[in-house]
């Protein structure tokens, strides 16, 4: 060593995970996979809301065991379809409400719009009776006045997610996702299943008409067509927030984005100096790293598969909970003859716990809901309304029924039959779109998933279409 060279410093120890490396603190690798999580988690809120709650306890209380399959089977559909609209959000930058209206005709979009506006709605109404139904079983309140409670505290939670804090608004979704979980298990573990007969269930099979009703029913308020809109932009909002704000000013085109000085107030002088593009290239303008995409695509999986196996998890947890101490019960076909059977054969506590659940269920559900359908508004008509404003107006229509004393586990299947109607108008564009390699490039559905996809949308269509049929029969 020279004689005024600098003394050399000892290399520090490769520092563990958790300590501090140079002033930062260096994280375990599974750390980075973790962060990424919560947009799955807040979309899978759609498959334990109310309307599941009513089918799986209906199902288990008049069939025990027998429809347990198509639960796995619809939980295994859902995984898929929400893995494929968080990869559309996440690919391309652009949702699925956006994608379409970028790609139709004004009237085209207009018509789209109102059906997915009427679904958005009708979940919405199903999730604020749900709530208000808990409140009345828990503390007496009238089912309006619970209605009115759901509503403002749906109002906080989406004021939360509107100012830009989507990860806070991730965490307390979660927070209710983990008590929903506990009041809807609890009672699995002290209702006595018969495990074997759990187990049989597993086998594919139906016991005459009014069981695959039953199984349709499920189906449809497993797959819910606002959850698909929904996650394609939860992901693009979580993992692309400065394209999703620049993109929320720009007409869905690559036009603004590409040239924003040259727009003009004069829509025909605009089109003129920047023509727009063909359709199919819309979406393609997010510069991301191939490398990055294919992280997130990862973590989106991983994502998918732990939201949904609880929500599939809570979705059973009741039909075995019903199985086990509800079957041959009279009145156990509304929610409230349900929570009476629950404190008769398993103890007040265990009906308590469930009602929580149940509470939960609708406040998170609705605040979803309410998200879902201003994403949908904004990605078709291209208009934001304030938060404050379309929570009011949305909350109206579940304020009417509740109060003109309609049956709400009525209302509640009612509700799931018009979400019924809404899938095709989601799944099928989703397909579309993400089986298209111009859009998509290199992460294009492949031919065996694209196979699965429409399999799977063919089967939920015909099951759809028979629940339609049988319930407007009365058969």
């Amino acid at each position: 060593m020279p004689k005024n060279a600098p003394p050399t410093l000892p290399t520090p120890p490769h520092s563990r995970a958790g300590e501090l490396d140079g002033g930062a603190v260096v994280r375990p690798r599974w750390w980075h996979g973790v962060v990424l999580l919560g947009p799955a988690f807040v979309a899978s809120i759609a498959y334990v809301d109310p309307g599941n709650v009513a089918a799986n306890l209906t199902a288990g209380a008049q069939y025990g065991y027998l429809l347990v399959w198509v639960l796995v089977l619809a939980n295994l559909m859902a995984m898929l379809i929400q893995y494929q609209s968080a990869k559309l959000g996440l690919v391309t930058g652009r949702t699925l409400p956006e994608h379409v209206g970028a790609r139709a005709r004004p009237w085209t979009r207009r018509a789209y719009w109102l059906q997915a506006e009427l679904v958005a709605a009708a979940t919405d109404i199903a999730e604020v009776i749900g709530g208000a139904l808990a409140l009345n079983l828990l503390f007496g309140l009238p089912l309006v006045l619970g209605g009115l409670i759901v509503g403002v505290v749906s109002l906080v939670l989406l004021i939360v997610q509107s100012s830009r804090r989507q990860r806070s608004f991730e965490f307390v979704i979660i927070g209710m996702l983990a008590v929903i979980a506990f009041g809807f298990l609890t009672g699995t573990f002290v209702s006595g299943v018969d495990w074997p007969e759990a187990v049989d269930g597993l086998v594919p099979r139906f016991e005459g008409t009014p069981t695959v009703l039953l199984a349709a029913s499920m189906l449809g308020a497993t797959v819910m067509p606002h959850a698909i809109y929904l996650h394609s932009a939860l992901a693009r909002d979580r993992h692309h927030a400065a394209f999703a704000a620049t993109a929320e000013k720009t007409d869905f085109t690559r036009r603004a984005a590409a040239n924003p000085a040259a727009a003009t107030a004069n829509p025909a002088a605009d089109a003129a100096v920047n023509p727009a593009p063909d359709p199919a290239s819309i979406g393609t303008e997010l510069d991301v790293a191939p490398s990055r995409v294919r992280r997130l695509l990862r973590a989106t999986r991983f994502d998918v598969i732990v939201a949904l196996l609880l929500a599939g998890a809570v979705n059973i947890a009741m039909l075995l909970l019903a199985a086990s101490s509800l079957r041959g019960v009279e009145g156990t076909d509304t929610i409230p003859g349900a929570y009476d059977a629950i404190a008769a054969a398993l103890g007040p506590a265990v009906a308590t716990i469930f009602a929580i659940g149940l509470l939960a269920s609708g406040l998170a559900s609705t605040s979803v809901g309410a998200y879902a359908g201003s994403v949908i508004m904004k990605g078709l008509l291209r208009v934001r309304i304030p938060v404050v404003a379309r929570r009011a107006v949305t909350l109206i229509p579940a304020l009417v029924v509740l109060g003109a004393g309609i049956d709400p586990t009525w209302a509640l299947v009612l509700s799931q039959v018009l979400l019924s109607i809404g899938i095709p108008f989601a799944l099928i564009p989703l397909i579309r779109l993400t089986g298209n390699r111009m859009l998509m490039g290199e992460f294009a559905d492949r031919l065996p998933v694209r196979l699965v996809a429409w399999a799977v949308a063919a089967l939920i269509v015909a099951l759809n279409v028979v629940l339609i049929a049988l319930t407007l029969t009365g058969s």
